[in-house]
């Protein structure tokens, strides 16, 4: 493992480049495409603020681009916070994300639903 601190925010991250199956990178979907002039990881936050940026570009496309896209994330483990969902009052507020990966609308009127 290697101390290092995120290019973006400077805050110390560790990262298992010689086992990155065992690093925290790979708790996450593999949603962003694979930046080959990267010179250094990112840390959580900053990871997740790319791939919530990467899907706002997606939101703008027609939604079944976007069903498209999230299909292959459908059965993808656990929820992830500041992703799937966010905690505002003490509730889980499901994303657009989440919506999108379970592929239906539950006719609930939830918050980001993105079948409106």
């Amino acid at each position: 493992m290697t101390q290092i601190n995120c290019p973006q925010c400077n805050a110390a991250l560790t990262c298992n480049v010689t086992d990155i199956s065992a690093c925290w990178c790979n708790e996450l979907p593999a949603i962003l495409p694979l930046d080959l002039n990267a010179t250094s990881c990112l840390c959580r936050n900053c990871t997740l603020a790319k791939i919530n940026t990467y899907l706002q570009s997606l939101y703008s496309q027609p939604i079944k681009i976007q069903l498209a896209f999230a299909k292959q994330f459908k059965n993808n483990g656990e929820l992830i916070e500041g992703l799937d969902y966010t905690m505002q009052n003490s509730y889980m507020v499901f994303s657009k994300w989440f919506f999108l990966k379970r592929g239906t609308c539950c006719k609930n009127g939830c918050k980001n639903c993105p079948y409106k």
